[in-house]
């Protein structure tokens, strides 16, 4: 008798400042993957493995955004407890949640990247040296959190002193701002799928217009001639190998008007919603929201050791 297929353990939730994102990804990707295959959908509620996980009958596919979820931290568990899992390992997600080390790495294959201020909060910079480094039009930015949380906009040297003020933890990152068109490119298997152009009417893709409806529009495929949308996805393709990322992720991008388009960041657990940006990223490759999160779990089960036994006839 044939071999039943591992069951999909999706992982959501978590105790990041995502977690509300987490859950809607989770609960998208566990209906959508329940059409191909046996899944279970598991809500985390600490950073630890959830009970009945099993490494010889289930492959895992997370969506567990953000601190733990996607630094490393849930995917050095999982290797230790021999389980299966989708996504990029545990050196690849901690490098790329870690933004000054993305950059530099991305930095080395010839994809541009802004220059930028890396500080601890207990040994901040101060505003005047910033500014003569950088200039006054800045963003601020946590170093190593996702979905734009944290994030400021800064354009004088009294804002950045205020904003420098107000942080007391953490690891933190000032980026000279690049004025141009945000553009976001998914990854699959090495191979970047369609642009996808975010505009919010606000100006700046933060949190909120990131996550309220009718702030920001989306044109996917990006409205760019066809050498750019080369040069984009080239670079996100570097970027992606240069960090050593496995199976797929989303890079994410900003295009001046002059020159090519620089790295704002790789996210190797993107949001999984339908109407999220890898999603998008894949429609516009002719890959619809069941199709995608198939292809995203299939290297995964390629490298599933376990075999289940045979039931009996």
């Amino acid at each position: 008798m044939s071999t039943p297929l591992p069951i999909i353990a999706v992982l959501a939730g978590g105790t990041s400042a995502e977690r509300d994102v987490s859950v809607g990804s989770g609960k998208a990707s566990a209906l959508a993957l329940a059409r191909s295959f046996p899944t279970r959908l598991f809500e985390l509620t600490a950073d630890a493995l959830p009970a009945g996980l099993d490494p010889r009958r289930h492959v895992v596919f997370s969506t567990l955004h953000g601190t733990f979820g996607e630094d490393g931290g849930m995917q050095r568990l999982l290797d230790a407890a021999g389980v299966t899992y989708a996504g990029c390992d545990a050196a690849s997600s901690a490098l790329t949640m870690d933004k000054t080390r993305t950059k530099a790495a991305a930095a080395t294959r010839g994809v541009r990247v802004a220059d930028a201020v890396h500080f601890e909060a207990d040994q901040k910079p101060a505003a005047d040296a910033v500014v003569a480094q950088l200039g006054e039009n800045v963003v601020v930015k946590p170093n190593n959190e996702g979905s734009s949380v944290g994030l400021s906009v800064i354009a004088s040297r009294a804002a950045l002193a205020e904003k420098l003020g107000s942080i007391t933890r953490g690891s933190w990152l000032i980026e000279r701002r690049i004025v141009g068109r945000e553009l976001s490119v998914g990854v699959l298997g090495g191979r970047a799928m369609g642009v996808v152009e975010i505009r919010p009417k606000s100006g700046v893709y933060d949190y909120t217009s990131k996550y309220t409806k009718g702030l920001t529009e989306y044109f996917a495929p990006a409205p760019l001639d066809a050498a750019t949308t080369a040069r984009v996805q080239a670079a996100a393709e570097a970027a992606f190998a240069a960090c050593g990322c496995r199976d797929y992720a989303r890079v994410d991008f900003i295009l001046p008007e002059q020159g090519d388009a620089f790295l704002l960041e790789i996210n190797t657990l993107p949001g999984m919603k339908e109407t999220s940006l890898l999603p998008m990223s894949a429609r516009c490759a002719g890959m619809d929201f069941t199709g995608l999160v198939r292809e995203l779990v299939r290297p995964a089960l390629l490298r599933f050791p376990w075999a289940a036994p045979a039931q009996p006839s």
